[in-house]
């Protein structure tokens, strides 16, 4: 059942930014078709990140009473849902479809961890996290470089709907394999009921004793230390990498002298070089201490401000230390959640918590990075901003991986602290 699962997750991943990036590809097309202003445009991929940051809590308590398979089928549902609506009305229902889609991909984002917790062998939690995040960011390629063509063909709108199909044939696997999971669980339990018709009285007493699944109140102090670090941790991710994201082509075309197309082909660099990231932090937890990923993933992010600001002319080499940082960051942070919460309602609720304060940072990074650039005529305070966020990464995801190594993995063995 593993294989089908993981497909599952890939499936969901490559759904859980394509919708966003979608629009990024084609936005001129869009403002003539509907006469959004750029502040109507900008809403078509900042409304997400903020219903990321705002709807996360609301997300983990969906979670924690609908359960993981029912919110996987609510996060497909909304995409295919907002997707259409986004493709077919006026600007109004452009922008609702938008919202729709954002409030959607919130409760992907909280439940994938949920499941890796509990589907996926702790030895492999960081490989199919790593997996999880490659395929977004390839969901995003793809969508980069597929959009253009479509639009230029059909529309914008058909170019848009047509990345509702992912939505759809999610959904139809998902259906299917929760159907398979709620057959077999089903023939196990009426297996289980036999043998206890069958056992004596004591053992029917210890085999019909609850499993106590604790809640997040019941976490204990050293694992919401973590999650605290962790909120920190990710925190600094997301304003490195949507800071970077919406201003390296800007910085490259002042200061380097870029032409447009080459700015933007360094900036998809970034975004490549995250598979490499998302990848190669699961084969070095293999082998190593628990915070040895996070300290070489920390060491690439450091280098893309620093190298921006001492070697400006190596931008391409700082592009792709920092776009594989990016990758491997969100992959350790988020194994180390699954790795350590001890029930599915930890896991939605830590991983909410640390989602609210990274998107909020996303969301309000940006707009603030633009206005140290022009207050400030140039991109040094911008680039030490970057900075600032690369050292908190730093400092609280080693903090954060080294009480990750004390604590039970999944409750079933206990980590070298060392």
């Amino acid at each position: 059942m593993l294989p089908w699962i993981v497909l599952g997750i890939v499936i969901l991943a490559l759904n859980l930014r394509t919708p966003i990036i979608a629009p990024t590809a084609i936005l001129p097309d869009i403002q003539e078709g509907t006469g959004f202003s750029a502040a109507g445009l900008g809403l078509l991929t900042g409304l997400p990140v903020l219903l990321f940051a705002l709807a996360t809590p609301l997300a983990g308590k969906f979670i924690t009473r609908l359960g993981a398979e029912a919110t996987v089928l609510a996060c497909l549902s909304g995409v295919l849902l907002g997707t259409v609506l986004r493709s077919v009305g006026p600007s109004w229902l452009v922008l609702a479809g938008t919202g729709i889609i954002g409030l959607a991909i919130t409760l992907g984002n909280i439940v994938v961890p949920v499941i890796i917790r509990r589907e996926v062998p702790w030895e492999q939690v960081s490989l199919v996290t790593g997996l999880y995040s490659a395929m977004m960011n390839v969901g995003s390629m793809a969508t980069l470089i597929g959009t253009g063509p479509l639009a230029a063909a059909f529309g914008w709108r058909w170019a848009l709907a047509a990345w509702g199909g992912l939505a759809f044939a999610g959904l139809g696997f998902w259906m299917v394999l929760i159907r398979v999971r709620v057959r077999r669980e089903g023939e196990a339990a009426r297996a289980a009921a036999e043998a206890v018709d069958s056992a004596d009285d004591a053992s029917i007493t210890e085999a019909a004793a609850p499993v106590v699944k604790p809640s997040w109140a019941e976490a204990p102090a050293s694992f919401r230390l973590i999650i605290t670090l962790l909120i920190i941790t990710f925190s600094g991710q997301s304003t490195a990498y949507y800071t970077t994201t919406t201003w390296l082509p800007s910085y490259l075309s002042d200061t380097i002298g870029l032409a447009p197309t080459a700015a933007g082909g360094t900036a998809s660099l970034f975004q490549i070089a995250a598979i490499l990231g998302a990848f190669g932090v699961p084969l070095l937890a293999v082998k190593s201490k628990p915070w040895v990923p996070v300290a070489i993933v920390a060491v690439l992010w450091l280098s893309l401000p620093v190298g921006l600001l001492a070697a400006p002319g190596a931008y391409w080499l700082w592009a792709t230390t920092g776009g594989i940082a990016q990758g491997g960051g969100f992959t350790a942070i988020f194994s180390i959640i699954a790795r350590t919460a001890g029930s599915d309602a930890q896991t939605a609720s830590a991983s909410a918590r640390v989602q609210f304060g990274g998107y909020l940072a996303a969301t309000l990074a940006p707009p603030f990075a633009g206005w140290l650039n022009t207050a400030t005529a140039g991109w040094t305070a911008t680039l030490l901003l970057i900075l600032a966020a690369t050292l908190a990464f730093t400092i609280t995801g080693l903090v954060a991986a080294r009480r990750a190594g004390g604590l039970p993995r999944n409750g079933r063995e206990v980590l070298d602290p060392e």
